[in-house]
């Protein structure tokens, strides 16, 4: 009953209708996880440096801190190529390894993916159902792959989204199509997701953590 009711209502995401109808239904109380989405040595000291926005990373950190503290399961998804001579995210690589602050941090389960999807062949959403998780908040790299991809996703298999804007990160982009600055990849990006999910900065949703 509960999955049909919320199936329902997430196709009002664009009025922003939906999350605060869930919010109401349930009274505020969700089973949530934080995502951390790729953030590995590749986007660092690899050949994809993330350079927008500023100060992702700590945000990025503060979240799991306080997820850790509010005992909110933090799911750690790490990414690797499917070519075994890919120039980035060469699985055993230097690169592919989880940034250090990231790696030292508390988690509850980690996720090997290949895809930019994180449910693509992984056993995330077994694991989420076994927890009883219906609310995904995501984080990580980068902002317009692999967290767009999983939280669109989440967001077709019924999950409630939140998206942290300031916790995500890209880079500029040239190819045969054209040319994009970090920034207003990045924007594009959080902008169009609020048809999917709800976009706050990391300090709101850290401030609803520690008032609930």
């Amino acid at each position: 009953m509960w999955y049909a009711e919320r199936t329902k209502m997430r196709y009002n995401a664009g009025d922003r209708i939906f999350y605060d109808a869930i919010n109401d239904e349930r009274g505020g109380e969700f089973m949530r996880a934080l995502l951390v989405i790729d953030v590995q040595n590749e986007y660092f000291s690899g050949k994809l440096p993330v350079s927008y926005p500023p100060g992702s990373l700590d945000n990025i950190l503060k979240a799991m801190d306080v997820a850790a503290a509010k005992q909110i399961p933090v799911v750690v998804i790490q990414h690797a190529a499917r070519a075994e001579n890919s120039p980035v995210f060469r699985k055993g690589s230097p690169e592919w390894e989880l940034h250090p602050e990231v790696a030292k941090r508390r988690r509850d389960v980690l996720i090997d993916k290949n895809w930019p999807d994180s449910f693509t062949e992984t056993n995330l959403e077994e694991w989420l159902k076994s927890k009883g998780i219906d609310t995904l908040t995501v984080c990580g790299y980068m902002t317009q792959m692999c967290c767009d991809t999983t939280a669109r996703r989440a967001f077709h298999l019924g999950y409630v989204v939140e998206f942290l804007a300031d916790a995500t990160g890209t880079l500029s982009f040239h190819n045969e199509a054209g040319a994009v600055t970090a920034e207003e990849l990045h924007r594009a990006i959080v902008v169009t997701q609020c048809r999917f999910g709800k976009v706050l900065k990391t300090e709101d949703w850290i401030s609803q953590r520690q008032s609930g």
